[in-house]
């Protein structure tokens, strides 16, 4: 059995992610913050829940508690949990930003790899976002030029950024940072753009299921590598 958490996953593109996962023969975490919500999508989806909040150190560290001693270990964690902070950029907006989107990526890596290391073929997958690429913003082509979300695409590329960083320093676990897609989730339901959160989600399934000799420190979409 490969052990799976995913976090945010009780809606969106993290939910759609687990219940792919989950066809697959996955055993699969649902991590939400909010426990009402999280067992609810829990039980739609047939997985089993942990409470989960990136922003709090003891939420962290009691969810992969739970997940080690029930488990032994763990095969491959998705960060997806994300907030979009857009309009105001002042400090404390900034602060929340940072702290789910790019500090969450810390807390729950670190918590996580006692465990990961255990595995035969431990995998990480940060949904990030090209709102966060260099490359995306300012080209006009993309969609990511005109999006007026500053603080999400700095953390977003912080994300990224710490991805690379994770792959160079944990050489035996993949780690590896994905554009999901414009994608209709609420999140993004102010913009009203973007596809189904299932065909998002496809991209975050092909890079959690990577064979053990598949590519690491990448940030990729569906059709491959990315400029970043």
């Amino acid at each position: 059995m490969t052990v799976t958490l995913v976090t945010g996953a009780n809606k969106g593109i993290g939910f759609e992610t687990a219940k792919q996962l989950l066809e697959l023969g996955h055993v699969v975490y649902v991590g939400a913050r909010d426990v009402e919500r999280g067992e609810k999508a829990a039980a739609a989806l047939g997985a089993r829940f942990v409470q989960l909040d990136v922003t709090d150190d003891a939420s962290v560290a009691g969810a992969l508690a739970t997940i080690g001693a029930a488990e032994g270990l763990l095969d491959v964690l998705v960060h997806n949990a994300g907030i979009l902070e857009p309009g105001v950029v002042d400090g404390p907006t900034a602060l929340r930003a940072f702290d789910t989107n790019a500090v969450g990526v810390v807390r729950v890596t670190e918590a996580a790899l006692p465990l990961l290391r255990k595995s035969s073929n431990p995998t990480v997958v940060t949904v990030s976002s090209s709102a966060g690429s260099f490359w995306a913003v300012n080209n006009p082509d993309r969609p990511e030029y005109h999006l007026p979300v500053a603080l999400y695409s700095a953390s977003k590329a912080a994300a990224t950024m710490l991805t690379v960083q994770y792959a160079k320093s944990e050489r035996g676990i993949k780690f590896n940072a994905l554009e999901p897609g414009t994608t209709a989730t609420d999140m993004t339901a102010g913009f009203g753009i973007g596809r189904s959160p299932e065909e998002s989600a496809r991209t975050v399934v092909r890079l959690a299921t990577l064979d053990a000799d598949g590519p690491t420190g990448t940030f990729q979409d569906e059709s491959g590598v990315l400029a970043w």
